[in-house]
């Protein structure tokens, strides 16, 4: 097989361990996962009597439009119905966006660390990459504009970023947004946008409709907790969708997805219990650090990432047999990190005494 060269030595995506495969190899009862940043308290109400009722049959083919998830979106959102697109999952619009635009003779710029799948595409598509480290985990916005360059196509910024959590503030975006040359497609993945609280932060879908090359994603994978339906969406000028809707695969956003975001976006309710609820759980974790003289950046996710200037992977391993599965810093960048998904009260006072009997053998 000629495969491309670049495949043979390209790590695929580590999802975080399985509940089952951990219950079965420590012999426990009971396993809280907290390293996905999935939402603990699940989805709203109205999603599953949306499901419920639902008469969709299987053998039916996803409306490849997605018309109603679309005209429910756009209303939300006061855009158009053409400045949508969407994806089985966020992830999937990064594909998307790497397929049109990034090959051999093409550089993308990127912070780094920052969510892996940005490189990751970047490398199959065979384009130059560009990392630019963070600064005390925030981006390093000047030097990601000293790399662009002729060959640039694509610049990615996650904000909040994963795994640090910190965001870019609208003056020092917009600033940013002011110096691409328009020709370069800039990203901004807000998959963890719902969380935010910060007073900085921007209106995201009305730069996009300012500057015609943003596009903005986001998910239903987090907060709206509908991460095992997969939906994803970008908001971007109609020109920009135009150009990306053929690297799209037909059907990729599934009917029941398409339903159960639909119903979701509705609950605005549960969506601001959530957001509180996250904002009380971190506190719990902030509190910890304080009392075990722990660095830590402020997060504007539903996760933290806490230096327990131990070995990651050790932290991560007595988490596990605990019956805790957090994420080891080691694969994203901190190797003396944990990033800790912010669960229920009683899933972070759990895990947090866990860490703290760590610790304190330690």
């Amino acid at each position: 097989m000629r495969w491309k060269e670049q495949l043979l030595t390209l790590t695929p995506y580590q999802p975080g361990k399985s509940i089952e495969a951990v219950k079965k190899q420590y012999k426990l009862d009971q396993i809280v996962k907290l390293a996905s940043n999935e939402n603990p308290f699940g989805c709203s109400e109205q999603v599953m009597t949306a499901l419920q009722s639902n008469q969709t049959g299987l053998a039916i083919y996803p409306d490849g439009y997605a018309t109603t998830l679309r005209e429910t979106l756009s209303s939300f959102l006061q855009v158009d119905e053409e400045e949508l697109i969407f994806g089985n999952g966020s992830d999937n619009l990064i594909q998307i966006i790497s397929r049109a635009l990034l090959h051999p003779n093409a550089s993308t710029v990127m912070a780094t660390p920052s969510f892996s799948q940005y490189k990751h595409n970047a490398v199959i598509e065979g384009a130059i990459i560009k990392e630019v480290p963070l600064i005390n985990g925030d981006h390093n916005l000047e030097a990601m504009l000293a790399a662009i360059d002729e060959q640039t196509n694509v610049i990615w910024l996650c904000s909040p970023n994963n795994p640090t959590g910190t965001y870019i503030p609208e003056s020092k975006l917009i600033a940013f947004l002011d110096k691409v040359p328009s020709d370069i497609l800039v990203v901004l993945d807000e998959a963890y946008y719902e969380y935010v609280v910060a007073d900085d932060y921007y209106d995201s879908v009305k730069l996009a409709s300012k500057y015609e090359n943003l596009i903005v994603l986001r998910t239903f994978s987090k907060i709206y907790g509908l991460a095992a339906l997969r939906i994803g969406y970008g908001v971007a000028n109609r020109s920009i969708i135009k150009a990306l809707e053929p690297a799209r695969e037909p059907f990729n956003v599934n009917s029941l997805g398409q339903l159960a975001a639909s119903a979701a976006i509705k609950d605005q309710n549960f969506i601001n219990i959530c957001k509180e609820k996250n904002r009380q759980g971190l506190e719990q974790f902030y509190e910890f650090c304080r009392q075990y003289q722990l660095d830590f950046y402020p997060t504007q996710t539903n996760f933290i990432l806490i230096d327990c200037k131990i070995d990651g992977n050790q932290v991560f391993q007595s988490l596990l047999e605990r019956g805790y599965i957090v994420r080891s810093g080691k694969a994203l960048g901190f190797p003396t990190a944990v990033r800790i998904t912010v669960g229920s009260f009683e899933q972070n006072e759990g895990v947090l005494k866990a860490l703290g009997e760590f610790l304190a053998q330690k």
